[in-house]
């Protein structure tokens, strides 16, 4: 991690590649964990009909652990646990959502074609910068302003939705550019990674998770738009 007495002191190329790839490695490994957490959460909260205000207040936690408590122990093996108990919350949150999904006459077949979208989507980006090993730092302006529109819509749209106001094509537009933003994020996050930006492995796998959860989502909410039922 960051301040591991291992690598701290290592200036010499070799030595920095052996840093990097360590953090990329410790990644990728924590990032298939909490996958399979989130996955098995999700199911739980599924087999239970976890109803949506407990999902909200799940998300809420989860939020509250990323913002507060992840930053103060990103550096130990508590830290660990943190991350942990995040995509388990996220997973859980998840639940209604996917519930909502397979109710439908092919929400099975939704469900299936976002997780398959999510994964081209993840392994192509993630793999041309891995092959390439191009810096996509120049995207990071670019991306925090298409994050706070993305925000500021959404919350209009929760807005308007309170007061009764609903605009079908303004949710699947905002879907498609989570879809796009995600993609940029998944290309910038792991270009941080091997390029050194990021060290602390622990704070790329929450990075690289969200970009996962959030595209997984958006698509979910895309191709559950254009079924027929």
């Amino acid at each position: 991690m960051r301040d591991n007495p291992i690598f701290g002191s290592a200036t010499s190329p070799a030595a920095s590649a052996l840093e990097t790839n360590k953090v990329l490695r410790n990644t990728y490994m924590l990032l298939a964990m909490t996958l399979v957490v989130s996955a098995t959460t999700a199911g739980i909260a599924m087999a239970v009909d976890l109803s949506y205000g407990a999902g909200l207040v799940m998300m809420i936690a989860a939020i509250v652990l990323i913002w507060f408590v992840l930053p103060k122990t990103a550096n130990s093996s508590t830290g660990i646990f943190v991350v942990f108990a995040f995509t388990a919350l996220m997973g859980a949150a998840l639940g209604p959502t996917l519930n909502r999904y397979l109710a439908m006459s092919n929400g099975s077949e939704i469900v299936m074609q976002a997780l398959g979208g999510t994964a081209l989507v993840f392994f192509t980006l993630s793999g041309y910068v891995l092959t390439t090993r191009k810096d996509f730092s120049f995207m990071g302006g670019f991306l925090m302003t298409g994050l706070v529109v993305i925000v500021m819509v959404a919350c209009a749209l929760m807005l308007g939705s309170f007061f009764g106001f609903h605009v079908p094509a303004a949710q699947v537009a905002l879907s498609a550019g989570i879809v796009l933003l995600m993609s940029g994020f998944i290309l910038f996050d792991t270009s941080r990674i091997i390029n050194g930006g990021e060290t602390n492995y622990l704070m790329a796998t929450v990075s690289l998770y969200l970009n996962i959860y959030n595209l997984f989502t958006s698509l979910l909410h895309l191709l559950g738009f254009m079924s027929d039922d």
